[in-house]
């Protein structure tokens, strides 16, 4: 398939779907159309990143053109690793403007997730995921995170302890319990991600899990779960719990 560069900025600006991005489009099958009639929910990936291309290319339609940056990307989390100078590089013909426009909405997604809620309670292993899930699961090298909770069990403070390389984080307890000590926590849970995608824990992820498991437990602040964020593969969870897979110290 030949992909040209769009000329969809030389044409008019209306409120109305472009001749571009219709093509062989029925009415029901117009992005814009179909959120603003159903949701937003409905939506594939393509059809959500249609509509911020707004328009195809000559030759190919606008989703045609999200499923081509979303196949040569990877994945939807590839992508929004990506900056604009890389998308531009992903299919011939992505100008300045379709390349910034999609780097900006995936920063500022993270950016939304970021904004923990006034309270956010973790009952169980998916509260940690569905909390921290955007900001971690994209990023290239291992982050860790520490979760400070109070006596009910909401997140009080959140921590950015270590950014490592893509197989190892090197941190010493002093900086993982010093945010919590000083927020008064009751407990904490630690956070980190796997830029594989495979959450399983390795041996470096065992042996310090206890590490800080037993350091809480002398300060009196204990660890009440270590969850690996990934990515969901088959029947694979997108996450791994310590505590759930009853692998947490506990003295």
């Amino acid at each position: 398939m030949s992909l040209s560069p769009d000329a969809g900025h030389a044409r008019g600006r209306g409120t109305q779907p472009s001749a571009t991005l219709r093509g062989s489009l029925s009415a029901d099958e117009l992005p814009r159309e179909k959120l603003i009639a159903h949701g937003r929910k409905i939506l594939s990936d393509e059809e959500l990143l249609a509509i911020f291309l707004r328009t195809g290319l000559h030759g190919c339609n606008v989703l045609e053109l999200a499923r081509q940056l979303k196949k040569r990307a990877g994945s939807l989390t590839a992508l929004g690793r990506l900056e604009a100078s890389e998308i531009m590089e992903l299919v011939k013909g992505i100008g300045p403007a379709k390349a910034a426009t999609l780097a900006a909405v995936f920063e500022l997604g993270r950016r939304a997730v970021q904004e923990a809620p006034e309270v956010y309670k973790i009952s169980e292993p998916s509260d940690v995921y569905d909390l921290m899930a955007e900001q971690l699961r994209y990023e290239m090298q291992e982050h860790f995170c520490v979760l400070s909770l109070n006596l009910r069990n909401e997140v009080i403070h959140r921590s950015s302890i270590a950014m490592g390389t893509l197989s190892r984080v090197i941190l010493h307890p002093r900086d993982v319990f010093r945010d919590p000590i000083r927020h008064s926590a009751a407990r904490i849970v630690l956070v980190h991600n796997h830029p594989s995608g495979d959450p399983s824990p390795s041996r470096q992820d065992i042996e310090l899990t206890e590490k800080l498991a037993k350091a809480g437990h002398t300060l009196l602040i204990p660890v009440e779960d270590h969850v690996i964020i990934g990515t969901a593969s088959g029947e694979r969870e997108p996450f791994y719990s310590f505590k759930k897979a009853g692998r947490l110290f506990t003295a």
